[in-house]
């Protein structure tokens, strides 16, 4: 007996480098990815995402004409339902806290290898977000506290902030999502089963109107619920 196959993610890479757009490209497609436009510059990823509807955007943060962040912003503003992950050869890039903080699901290092590179299009294409590197969570708090200030269009929050709204349940659920852990790690942690901690993930969302688990780190941060050095750490 055959099982579906799951339909493969559209993808629009946006890199000013060529090189690395046709390097990404063929490691995409090369593992069943269907990547159906590319751009050289942020002016170009909005409209390209306007007149193709990807579902996942490899946005790489520095660009002409329009950063990757701003060009973030519109194309999450435009299209809802498409996942953006950022680029950037810097794993300190205080511009990527503004972005997950705008919706952005997560970012990549652009020496990513091609593996996790296709596993993590396919993982944001599910509606989750790319927590799981330690360097995102050690990026979180460390730009939580003031780098995102001082990024460019990072006044304007993306979150809502009234933690009021959740049970005590769903607060914690949250504040060990902002530590980093997964749903399984959660259904261990609190001795639920995993369906019923995805419920209460899902409630979190609706009742704080997140995208995502990105974005629930962020808000874990800049609430309070979690404190740097508080991080499940896996890769070391």
């Amino acid at each position: 007996m055959t099982t579906p196959t799951e339909p493969s993610p559209r993808v629009v890479i946006a890199d000013d480098q060529e090189l690395v757009r046709t390097g990404f490209r063929l490691i995409l497609t090369a593992r069943g990815i269907n990547v159906v436009g590319e751009a050289a510059d942020g002016a170009d990823a909005v409209t390209a995402v306007r007149r193709l509807r990807p579902d996942v955007v490899l946005m790489d943060i520095r660009m002409p004409n329009m950063d990757g962040l701003e060009a973030a912003r519109h194309v999450l503003a435009q299209a809802p339902g498409c996942r953006v992950i950022m680029l950037t050869t810097f794993d300190l890039d205080s511009y990527v806290y503004a972005a997950l903080a705008a919706g952005a699901s997560g970012f990549l290092l652009k020496d990513v290898t091609p593996a996790h590179l296709a596993a993590a299009v396919r993982l944001v294409d599910t509606g989750d977000a790319l927590l799981a590197p330690s360097i995102t969570r050690r990026l979180v708090e460390r730009c939580a506290a003031g780098a995102a200030r001082a990024a460019p269009g990072s006044a304007t929050p993306a979150v809502h902030r009234d933690l009021a709204v959740l049970t005590p349940r769903e607060r914690e659920v949250l504040t060990l999502m902002g530590r980093g852990m997964s749903n399984t790690e959660l259904a261990g942690e609190l001795t639920l089963s995993e369906a019923t901690v995805k419920t209460h993930v899902a409630r979190i969302f609706a009742k704080l109107t997140l995208r995502d688990r990105a974005q629930a780190v962020v808000l874990a941060y800049e609430t309070g619920l979690v404190s740097a050095g508080e991080c499940v750490d896996r890769d070391r």
